[in-house]
């Protein structure tokens, strides 16, 4: 299990998971059309992407910057996503 965290393996598996998530709502949407809007689905799942990366490069020990630079990813889609729920 150490292992599996320290390689950021656990986090790679999380993104997956989160792609289907994405895959699945996409399809409700375009079948049903109710749920989530396109553009909030990827607006809502990228931030979340963007903070697994950022701790992703945290466990495997990558520079401050790339650690920063996901989470500043992060701040950009979370804010898109808010401007496009309130807008």
């Amino acid at each position: 299990m150490d292992a599996l965290f320290a390689s950021g393996r656990v986090i790679d598996a999380i993104l997956v998971l989160m792609l289907v998530e994405g895959v699945l709502l996409y399809a409700i949407y375009r079948r049903t059309g109710r749920g989530l809007a396109p553009l909030t689905i990827v607006t809502t799942l990228a931030a979340g992407a963007c903070l697994l990366l950022a701790l992703r490069a945290a466990l495997t020990g990558a520079e401050w910057y790339w650690i920063s630079a996901w989470l500043l990813g992060g701040l950009i889609a979370h804010m898109a996503d808010i401007a496009r729920r309130l807008g």
